[in-house]
Protein backbone atom coordinates (compact mmCIF):
# COMPACT_ATOMS: atom_id res chain seq x y z
CA UNK A 1 0.00 0.00 0.00
CA UNK A 2 1.14 3.18 -1.08
CA UNK A 3 2.76 5.42 2.14
CA UNK A 4 0.37 8.38 0.75
CA UNK A 5 -2.62 7.22 1.36
CA UNK A 6 -5.28 9.51 3.35
CA UNK A 7 -8.10 8.60 5.32
CA UNK A 8 -10.22 10.83 6.97
CA UNK A 9 -13.12 9.63 8.95
CA UNK A 10 -15.27 11.16 11.65
CA UNK A 11 -14.56 7.97 13.84
CA UNK A 12 -11.45 5.99 14.38
CA UNK A 13 -11.83 2.90 12.03
CA UNK A 14 -8.55 1.23 12.31
CA UNK A 15 -10.39 -1.37 10.00
CA UNK A 16 -10.32 0.62 6.92
CA UNK A 17 -6.57 0.39 6.67
CA UNK A 18 -6.84 -3.64 6.30
CA UNK A 19 -8.70 -3.12 2.98
CA UNK A 20 -7.17 -3.33 -0.05
CA UNK A 21 -7.09 0.03 -1.47
CA UNK A 22 -4.21 -0.93 -3.39
CA UNK A 23 -6.82 -3.13 -5.96
CA UNK A 24 -9.33 -1.07 -7.87
CA UNK A 25 -12.92 -1.54 -6.47
CA UNK A 26 -14.02 -4.16 -8.83
CA UNK A 27 -10.57 -6.39 -8.37
CA UNK A 28 -11.44 -6.79 -4.53
CA UNK A 29 -11.13 -10.32 -3.46
CA UNK A 30 -15.00 -12.63 -2.79
CA UNK A 31 -13.97 -12.36 1.11
CA UNK A 32 -14.07 -9.04 1.45
CA UNK A 33 -17.29 -8.22 -0.48
CA UNK A 34 -20.97 -9.03 1.25
CA UNK A 35 -23.27 -10.15 -1.50
CA UNK A 36 -26.20 -7.32 -1.24
CA UNK A 37 -28.59 -6.04 -3.48
CA UNK A 38 -27.45 -3.34 -5.46
CA UNK A 39 -29.47 -0.63 -7.80
CA UNK A 40 -27.91 1.25 -10.61
CA UNK A 41 -25.30 3.36 -10.21
CA UNK A 42 -23.01 6.06 -12.45
CA UNK A 43 -20.04 4.76 -9.65
CA UNK A 44 -18.49 1.43 -9.12
CA UNK A 45 -20.25 0.41 -5.64
CA UNK A 46 -19.50 -2.32 -3.61
CA UNK A 47 -20.63 -3.70 -0.46
CA UNK A 48 -17.82 -4.48 1.81
CA UNK A 49 -17.22 -6.42 5.15
CA UNK A 50 -15.84 -3.97 7.63
CA UNK A 51 -14.95 -5.73 10.85
CA UNK A 52 -18.55 -6.58 12.48
CA UNK A 53 -19.96 -3.57 9.77
CA UNK A 54 -20.99 -3.73 6.28
CA UNK A 55 -20.23 -0.46 4.36
CA UNK A 56 -20.46 0.88 1.27
CA UNK A 57 -17.76 2.01 -0.79
CA UNK A 58 -18.18 4.08 -3.77
CA UNK A 59 -15.15 5.40 -6.46
CA UNK A 60 -15.23 8.49 -7.82
CA UNK A 61 -13.13 11.63 -7.85
CA UNK A 62 -11.30 13.06 -4.94
CA UNK A 63 -13.52 16.47 -5.03
CA UNK A 64 -17.33 14.43 -5.13
CA UNK A 65 -16.18 12.21 -2.66
CA UNK A 66 -15.42 15.47 -0.31
CA UNK A 67 -18.52 17.83 -1.33
CA UNK A 68 -20.98 14.23 -0.59
CA UNK A 69 -18.96 13.22 2.64
CA UNK A 70 -19.56 16.78 4.17
CA UNK A 71 -23.58 16.93 2.83
CA UNK A 72 -24.28 13.85 4.30
CA UNK A 73 -23.07 15.05 7.55
CA UNK A 74 -24.71 17.82 7.21
CA UNK A 75 -27.96 16.31 6.18
CA UNK A 76 -27.13 13.71 9.66
CA UNK A 77 -27.56 16.12 11.65
CA UNK A 78 -30.56 17.56 10.34
CA UNK A 79 -32.15 14.49 11.08
CA UNK A 80 -32.63 13.59 7.31
CA UNK A 81 -33.16 10.26 6.41
CA UNK A 82 -30.26 9.54 4.49
CA UNK A 83 -26.81 7.05 4.49
CA UNK A 84 -23.96 7.28 7.27
CA UNK A 85 -21.08 8.49 5.90
CA UNK A 86 -17.69 7.10 7.47
CA UNK A 87 -14.66 7.76 5.27
CA UNK A 88 -13.23 9.38 2.49
CA UNK A 89 -10.10 7.75 0.94
CA UNK A 90 -7.87 9.28 -1.19
CA UNK A 91 -4.04 9.38 -2.60
CA UNK A 92 -4.68 5.60 -3.54
CA UNK A 93 -1.96 3.84 -5.90
CA UNK A 94 -1.97 0.21 -7.32
CA UNK A 95 1.25 -1.62 -6.90
CA UNK A 96 2.47 -0.58 -9.84
CA UNK A 97 1.94 3.55 -8.34
CA UNK A 98 -0.48 4.31 -11.19
CA UNK A 99 -3.01 6.79 -9.37
CA UNK A 100 -6.59 5.16 -8.55
CA UNK A 101 -9.99 6.91 -7.94
CA UNK A 102 -10.97 8.25 -4.66
CA UNK A 103 -13.50 6.27 -2.37
CA UNK A 104 -16.22 7.24 -0.16
CA UNK A 105 -16.96 5.14 2.88
CA UNK A 106 -20.86 5.21 3.92
CA UNK A 107 -22.64 2.84 6.28
CA UNK A 108 -24.76 0.33 5.32
CA UNK A 109 -28.84 1.13 5.89
CA UNK A 110 -29.37 -2.63 7.26
CA UNK A 111 -32.74 -4.00 6.25
CA UNK A 112 -33.53 -1.55 3.33
CA UNK A 113 -33.31 -2.42 -0.25
CA UNK A 114 -33.21 -0.82 -3.48
CA UNK A 115 -36.68 -0.67 -5.40
CA UNK A 116 -35.10 -3.28 -7.71
CA UNK A 117 -34.72 -5.77 -5.50
CA UNK A 118 -37.96 -5.51 -4.02
CA UNK A 119 -39.84 -7.97 -5.91
CA UNK A 120 -37.50 -10.71 -8.04
CA UNK A 121 -40.25 -11.16 -10.22
CA UNK A 122 -43.06 -8.10 -11.02
CA UNK A 123 -43.61 -4.66 -9.16
CA UNK A 124 -46.94 -5.13 -7.76
CA UNK A 125 -49.24 -1.69 -8.12
CA UNK A 126 -49.38 -1.51 -4.35
CA UNK A 127 -46.07 -1.55 -3.97
CA UNK A 128 -45.17 0.92 -6.71
CA UNK A 129 -47.38 3.11 -4.81
CA UNK A 130 -46.08 3.22 -1.65
CA UNK A 131 -42.73 3.55 -2.67
CA UNK A 132 -43.93 6.68 -4.45
CA UNK A 133 -45.27 7.62 -1.53
CA UNK A 134 -41.90 6.97 0.73
CA UNK A 135 -40.32 9.19 -2.05
CA UNK A 136 -42.61 12.10 -1.53
CA UNK A 137 -42.27 12.01 1.84
CA UNK A 138 -38.50 12.22 1.97
CA UNK A 139 -38.51 14.71 -0.59
CA UNK A 140 -40.70 16.97 1.62
CA UNK A 141 -38.61 16.36 4.74
CA UNK A 142 -35.27 17.45 2.14
CA UNK A 143 -36.64 20.45 1.14
CA UNK A 144 -38.17 21.64 4.46
CA UNK A 145 -34.31 21.66 5.85
CA UNK A 146 -33.68 23.44 2.66
CA UNK A 147 -31.44 20.80 0.55
CA UNK A 148 -31.89 20.67 -3.08
CA UNK A 149 -31.29 17.08 -3.83
CA UNK A 150 -30.76 17.96 -7.76
CA UNK A 151 -30.85 13.82 -8.66
CA UNK A 152 -34.48 12.34 -7.30
CA UNK A 153 -35.04 9.32 -8.25
CA UNK A 154 -35.52 5.65 -6.91
CA UNK A 155 -32.46 4.30 -7.83
CA UNK A 156 -31.00 7.16 -5.47
CA UNK A 157 -33.00 6.10 -2.73
CA UNK A 158 -33.20 2.85 -0.17
CA UNK A 159 -36.63 1.79 0.99
CA UNK A 160 -37.36 -0.21 4.61
CA UNK A 161 -40.26 -1.98 5.21
CA UNK A 162 -42.78 -0.10 7.92
CA UNK A 163 -45.34 -2.09 9.02
CA UNK A 164 -46.84 -2.85 5.41
CA UNK A 165 -45.52 1.08 3.86
CA UNK A 166 -41.88 1.59 3.35
CA UNK A 167 -39.61 4.40 4.11
CA UNK A 168 -37.64 6.07 2.26
CA UNK A 169 -33.39 7.14 2.68
CA UNK A 170 -31.79 9.48 0.72
CA UNK A 171 -28.33 7.09 -0.67
CA UNK A 172 -26.89 9.63 -3.13
CA UNK A 173 -26.25 13.47 -2.44
CA UNK A 174 -23.60 13.99 -5.11
CA UNK A 175 -25.82 16.61 -6.91
CA UNK A 176 -27.41 17.93 -3.69
CA UNK A 177 -26.90 21.30 -2.40
CA UNK A 178 -27.69 22.57 1.06
CA UNK A 179 -29.18 26.28 0.66
CA UNK A 180 -28.30 28.95 3.64
CA UNK A 181 -32.65 29.59 3.69
CA UNK A 182 -35.53 27.88 2.55
CA UNK A 183 -35.89 26.92 -0.80
CA UNK A 184 -37.37 28.76 -3.64
CA UNK A 185 -40.72 27.16 -5.62
CA UNK A 186 -38.72 27.26 -8.82
CA UNK A 187 -36.22 25.03 -7.10
CA UNK A 188 -38.59 22.74 -5.22
CA UNK A 189 -40.38 22.56 -8.78
CA UNK A 190 -37.17 21.91 -10.60
CA UNK A 191 -36.48 18.89 -8.21
CA UNK A 192 -40.51 17.56 -8.74
CA UNK A 193 -39.82 17.56 -12.39
CA UNK A 194 -36.72 16.00 -11.93
CA UNK A 195 -38.58 13.21 -10.28
CA UNK A 196 -41.17 12.61 -12.11
CA UNK A 197 -39.10 12.31 -15.60
CA UNK A 198 -36.57 9.99 -13.64
CA UNK A 199 -39.24 7.50 -11.66
CA UNK A 200 -41.15 7.32 -14.90
CA UNK A 201 -37.97 6.13 -16.63
CA UNK A 202 -37.24 3.97 -14.13
CA UNK A 203 -40.16 2.38 -14.35
CA UNK A 204 -40.21 1.87 -17.61
CA UNK A 205 -37.27 0.23 -17.82
CA UNK A 206 -38.81 -2.26 -15.22
CA UNK A 207 -41.60 -2.34 -17.55
CA UNK A 208 -39.31 -3.24 -20.74
CA UNK A 209 -37.76 -6.12 -18.82
CA UNK A 210 -41.04 -7.46 -18.07
CA UNK A 211 -40.92 -6.95 -14.36
CA UNK A 212 -43.64 -4.63 -14.06
CA UNK A 213 -47.36 -5.19 -13.31
CA UNK A 214 -49.45 -5.00 -16.53
CA UNK A 215 -51.84 -2.48 -14.52
CA UNK A 216 -49.17 0.25 -13.15
CA UNK A 217 -49.01 2.90 -15.49
CA UNK A 218 -45.35 4.30 -15.18
CA UNK A 219 -46.35 7.96 -15.96
CA UNK A 220 -49.23 7.74 -13.75
CA UNK A 221 -47.09 6.18 -10.39
CA UNK A 222 -44.49 9.29 -11.22
CA UNK A 223 -47.56 11.70 -11.05
CA UNK A 224 -48.87 10.60 -7.82
CA UNK A 225 -45.37 11.56 -6.06
CA UNK A 226 -45.58 14.96 -7.11
CA UNK A 227 -49.45 14.79 -5.87
CA UNK A 228 -48.62 13.32 -2.11
CA UNK A 229 -45.79 15.60 -2.15
CA UNK A 230 -48.38 18.81 -2.76
CA UNK A 231 -50.38 17.11 -0.48
CA UNK A 232 -48.07 16.85 2.39
CA UNK A 233 -46.09 20.27 1.42
CA UNK A 234 -49.68 22.15 2.09
CA UNK A 235 -49.95 20.25 5.52
CA UNK A 236 -46.82 21.09 6.87
CA UNK A 237 -46.46 24.73 5.41
CA UNK A 238 -49.76 26.50 4.71
CA UNK A 239 -51.27 29.09 6.75
CA UNK A 240 -54.75 28.73 8.10
CA UNK A 241 -57.20 31.33 10.08
CA UNK A 242 -59.55 30.64 12.31
CA UNK A 243 -62.17 32.20 14.52
CA UNK A 244 -62.21 32.39 17.86
CA UNK A 245 -65.01 30.06 18.44
CA UNK A 246 -63.28 27.62 16.39
CA UNK A 247 -59.94 26.57 17.99
CA UNK A 248 -61.14 23.12 17.64
CA UNK A 249 -59.96 23.03 14.49
CA UNK A 250 -56.22 23.15 15.63
CA UNK A 251 -56.74 19.86 17.23
CA UNK A 252 -57.91 18.68 13.42
CA UNK A 253 -54.98 20.25 12.12
CA UNK A 254 -52.38 18.60 14.33
CA UNK A 255 -53.95 15.23 14.11
CA UNK A 256 -53.77 15.28 10.45
CA UNK A 257 -50.46 16.38 10.47
CA UNK A 258 -49.72 13.45 13.19
CA UNK A 259 -51.85 10.90 10.77
CA UNK A 260 -48.79 12.09 8.04
CA UNK A 261 -46.37 11.08 10.68
CA UNK A 262 -45.13 14.40 11.29
CA UNK A 263 -45.41 16.75 14.52
CA UNK A 264 -45.92 20.55 15.08
CA UNK A 265 -43.91 22.69 17.24
CA UNK A 266 -45.60 26.16 16.37
CA UNK A 267 -48.49 27.87 16.99
CA UNK A 268 -49.16 31.48 16.33
CA UNK A 269 -51.94 33.78 17.67
CA UNK A 270 -52.47 36.71 16.40
CA UNK A 271 -55.32 39.65 16.33
CA UNK A 272 -56.35 42.57 13.54
CA UNK A 273 -59.26 44.98 13.82
CA UNK A 274 -61.79 42.06 12.87
CA UNK A 275 -60.88 40.31 16.16
CA UNK A 276 -58.59 38.11 17.33
CA UNK A 277 -57.84 34.60 14.51
CA UNK A 278 -55.92 32.05 15.68
CA UNK A 279 -53.17 30.97 12.64
CA UNK A 280 -51.38 27.57 12.72
CA UNK A 281 -48.06 27.04 11.27
CA UNK A 282 -45.89 24.39 11.31
CA UNK A 283 -42.43 26.59 11.29
CA UNK A 284 -40.66 23.63 12.84
CA UNK A 285 -41.82 20.12 11.67
CA UNK A 286 -40.26 16.68 12.41
CA UNK A 287 -41.40 13.47 11.18
CA UNK A 288 -42.03 10.49 13.28
CA UNK A 289 -44.96 11.09 15.62
CA UNK A 290 -45.58 7.88 16.52
CA UNK A 291 -41.29 7.08 16.48
CA UNK A 292 -41.04 9.02 19.28
CA UNK A 293 -43.64 8.11 21.44
CA UNK A 294 -42.64 4.53 21.20
CA UNK A 295 -39.54 5.24 21.87
CA UNK A 296 -39.81 7.58 24.56
CA UNK A 297 -42.75 4.48 26.15
CA UNK A 298 -40.53 1.45 25.14
CA UNK A 299 -37.18 2.09 24.05
CA UNK A 300 -38.27 0.38 20.68
CA UNK A 301 -36.77 2.24 17.43
CA UNK A 302 -39.38 1.14 14.97
CA UNK A 303 -40.50 3.35 11.75
CA UNK A 304 -43.58 5.38 11.68
CA UNK A 305 -45.62 3.04 10.68
CA UNK A 306 -44.74 -0.01 12.44
CA UNK A 307 -44.72 2.35 15.54
CA UNK A 308 -48.25 3.33 15.16
CA UNK A 309 -49.43 -0.71 14.59
CA UNK A 310 -47.27 -1.64 17.96
CA UNK A 311 -48.61 1.21 19.94
CA UNK A 312 -52.24 0.51 18.71
CA UNK A 313 -51.49 -3.03 20.30
CA UNK A 314 -49.99 -1.29 23.57
CA UNK A 315 -52.97 0.69 24.05
CA UNK A 316 -55.35 -2.41 23.33
CA UNK A 317 -53.61 -3.78 25.99
CA UNK A 318 -53.88 -1.20 28.55
CA UNK A 319 -57.69 -0.62 27.69
CA UNK A 320 -58.39 -4.48 28.45
CA UNK A 321 -56.12 -4.41 31.55
CA UNK A 322 -56.58 -0.79 32.83
CA UNK A 323 -59.76 0.49 32.25
CA UNK A 324 -59.27 3.05 34.27
CA UNK A 325 -57.87 6.58 32.39
CA UNK A 326 -55.55 7.61 35.82
CA UNK A 327 -53.08 4.56 35.51
CA UNK A 328 -49.47 5.64 34.82
CA UNK A 329 -48.55 5.32 30.74
CA UNK A 330 -45.01 4.61 31.12
CA UNK A 331 -45.72 1.76 34.00
CA UNK A 332 -48.63 0.16 31.07
CA UNK A 333 -45.72 0.23 28.67
CA UNK A 334 -43.22 -1.49 30.61
CA UNK A 335 -45.44 -4.44 31.33
CA UNK A 336 -46.55 -4.73 27.84
CA UNK A 337 -42.80 -4.74 26.44
CA UNK A 338 -42.15 -7.67 29.31
CA UNK A 339 -45.44 -9.28 28.90
CA UNK A 340 -46.04 -9.21 25.54
CA UNK A 341 -43.42 -7.71 22.47
CA UNK A 342 -40.26 -9.05 24.46
CA UNK A 343 -41.38 -12.98 24.70
CA UNK A 344 -42.45 -12.95 21.13
CA UNK A 345 -39.15 -11.82 19.43
CA UNK A 346 -37.15 -14.06 22.11
CA UNK A 347 -39.46 -16.87 20.63
CA UNK A 348 -38.08 -16.32 17.36
CA UNK A 349 -35.19 -18.72 16.16
CA UNK A 350 -31.85 -17.27 15.80
CA UNK A 351 -31.96 -18.47 12.36
CA UNK A 352 -34.58 -16.30 11.37
CA UNK A 353 -34.24 -13.18 13.25
CA UNK A 354 -32.29 -11.72 10.22
CA UNK A 355 -35.05 -11.92 8.06
CA UNK A 356 -36.61 -9.27 9.34
CA UNK A 357 -36.16 -6.37 11.73
CA UNK A 358 -38.29 -6.72 15.52
CA UNK A 359 -40.73 -4.39 15.02
CA UNK A 360 -41.67 -5.79 11.82
CA UNK A 361 -41.85 -9.01 12.82
CA UNK A 362 -44.14 -7.92 15.57
CA UNK A 363 -46.04 -5.93 13.32
CA UNK A 364 -46.59 -9.35 10.93
CA UNK A 365 -47.55 -11.50 13.91
CA UNK A 366 -49.78 -9.14 15.27
CA UNK A 367 -51.35 -9.76 11.34
CA UNK A 368 -51.20 -12.84 11.17
CA UNK A 369 -52.30 -14.17 14.79
CA UNK A 370 -55.73 -11.64 13.87
CA UNK A 371 -55.83 -13.18 10.25
CA UNK A 372 -55.89 -16.45 11.95
CA UNK A 373 -58.66 -15.71 14.50
CA UNK A 374 -60.78 -14.44 12.23
CA UNK A 375 -60.51 -17.44 10.36
CA UNK A 376 -60.67 -20.09 12.73
CA UNK A 377 -63.52 -17.78 14.63
CA UNK A 378 -61.71 -18.17 18.32
CA UNK A 379 -58.67 -16.65 20.10
CA UNK A 380 -55.57 -18.17 18.78
CA UNK A 381 -52.54 -17.78 21.90
CA UNK A 382 -49.65 -16.06 21.84
CA UNK A 383 -47.79 -19.72 21.82
CA UNK A 384 -49.69 -21.00 19.09
CA UNK A 385 -49.54 -17.74 16.81
CA UNK A 386 -46.01 -17.10 16.79
CA UNK A 387 -44.94 -21.20 15.75
CA UNK A 388 -47.87 -21.05 13.19
CA UNK A 389 -46.63 -17.70 12.16
CA UNK A 390 -43.00 -18.90 12.20
CA UNK A 391 -44.03 -21.82 10.29
CA UNK A 392 -46.15 -20.52 7.62
CA UNK A 393 -44.63 -17.17 6.82
CA UNK A 394 -41.26 -15.94 8.29
CA UNK A 395 -39.66 -19.29 7.22
CA UNK A 396 -40.43 -18.59 3.69
CA UNK A 397 -38.94 -14.95 3.83
CA UNK A 398 -35.75 -14.07 2.44
CA UNK A 399 -33.15 -12.36 4.58
CA UNK A 400 -33.60 -8.65 4.65
CA UNK A 401 -30.67 -7.82 6.58
CA UNK A 402 -28.26 -9.60 4.07
CA UNK A 403 -29.73 -10.61 0.74
CA UNK A 404 -27.81 -13.03 -1.84
CA UNK A 405 -27.95 -10.53 -4.86
CA UNK A 406 -26.05 -9.94 -8.32
CA UNK A 407 -23.12 -7.96 -8.93
CA UNK A 408 -23.22 -3.96 -8.77
CA UNK A 409 -24.31 -2.86 -11.89
CA UNK A 410 -23.07 0.17 -13.35
CA UNK A 411 -23.28 2.61 -15.62
CA UNK A 412 -20.71 5.18 -17.49
CA UNK A 413 -21.71 8.84 -16.92
CA UNK A 414 -19.23 11.61 -16.83
CA UNK A 415 -18.69 12.85 -13.75
CA UNK A 416 -18.53 17.15 -13.48
CA UNK A 417 -15.21 17.91 -11.56
CA UNK A 418 -16.34 20.19 -8.45
CA UNK A 419 -13.45 22.46 -7.41
CA UNK A 420 -13.19 21.97 -3.74
CA UNK A 421 -10.27 22.71 -1.25
CA UNK A 422 -9.29 19.30 -0.05
CA UNK A 423 -8.00 21.22 3.41
CA UNK A 424 -11.31 22.10 4.17
CA UNK A 425 -12.72 19.08 4.73
CA UNK A 426 -14.37 18.23 7.51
Amino acid sequence: MSGSLSITASVASPELLELPWELPLEQWPDKTVAALPKGISRHIVRFIHMGAHIVAVKETTEALAVREYKMLKKLAKLAVPCVKPVAIVSGRTDRHGAPLPTALVTRHLRFSLPYRALYSQTLRPDTATRLADALAVLLVRLHIVGFFWGDVSLSNTLFRRDAGAFAAYLVDAETGELMPGSLSDGQRENDLEIARVNVAGELLDLQAGGRLDDDIDPVAVAQSIIDSYRLLWRELTGWESFDQSERWRISERVHRLNELGFDIENLTISSNDAGTKLQIQPKVVDAGHHTRRLLRLTGIDAGENQARRLLNDLDSYRAFHYPQDDVDEEMVAHEWLSEVYDPVIRSIPKEYRGKLEPAEIFHQWLEHRASRSQREDRDITREDSVASYIDEVLQHRRDEAMVTGPPTEAITMPNPTIELNWRDRV
